[in-house]
């Protein structure tokens, strides 16, 4: 009725069946498929494409949005919600899946972070990260204004998309989770919290 052609699966294998047997513009996953997770699909569909991928759950947990982030899904909407709502994701997804990435050409690095847009890899050091392609734009991102003060307004704009829908703590979710791949003893913080303002890569 809104003008979307809609295949659907109810177990988490002929969900993945579903998409490698026909080109797909975005996947809505359930967390609690049977046969396998929501979140082990959006690992699985990451692993050979970037097609736009929401998760629906009624775990609303820090943890739980993490997880599934990090598994590759690019939103969360958290059971219950309104159907207006989920047209919304649906929408601003698709829109900025049609959009250019704002990630420079060539190699950026600062500190200990590096970035290659022509081989789409990321490293930590020598380590090479394994990161979504959202979390891949926002690293950029940082890497491109290192050393700025950036604005949450500022990173929804460019990275997320002036008419993004989503929830307003996305950006914290995705910071928590380049922080756990890029952070650690052998590499001091460099991704700054500023207070009622946003973010800081400092080199």
């Amino acid at each position: 009725m809104e003008g979307f052609k809609v295949a659907t699966a109810v177990t988490g294998l002929m969900a993945l069946e579903e998409f490698q047997s026909q080109p797909v513009d975005l996947v809505i996953l359930d967390v609690m498929l049977p046969e396998m997770s929501g979140f082990e699909v959006a690992e699985k569909i990451r692993a050979s494409s970037s097609v736009p991928i929401l998760m629906l759950t009624a775990r609303g947990t820090l943890s739980d949005k993490v997880r599934g982030l990090e598994r590759g899904a690019d939103d969360y909407l958290v059971k219950p919600f309104e159907f207006d709502e989920l047209l919304a994701r649906i929408r601003a997804l698709l829109r900025r899946a049609q959009r250019d990435p704002i990630t420079p050409a060539g190699t950026l690095s600062a500190g200990h972070w590096s970035l290659n847009k022509t081989t789409h890899q990321a490293f930590c050091g020598s380590q090479l990260l394994t990161l979504t392609p959202r979390e891949f734009e926002l690293m950029a991102y940082f890497l491109t204004y290192a050393n700025q003060v950036l604005t949450r307004e500022r990173i929804f704009a460019e990275v997320w998309g002036h008419d993004y829908e989503g929830s307003s703590n996305v950006i914290d979710v995705y910071v928590r989770s380049l922080r756990d791949k890029l952070e650690g003893p052998d590499h001091p913080r460099m991704l700054h919290t500023v207070r009622g303002l946003g973010y800081i890569l400092r080199t």
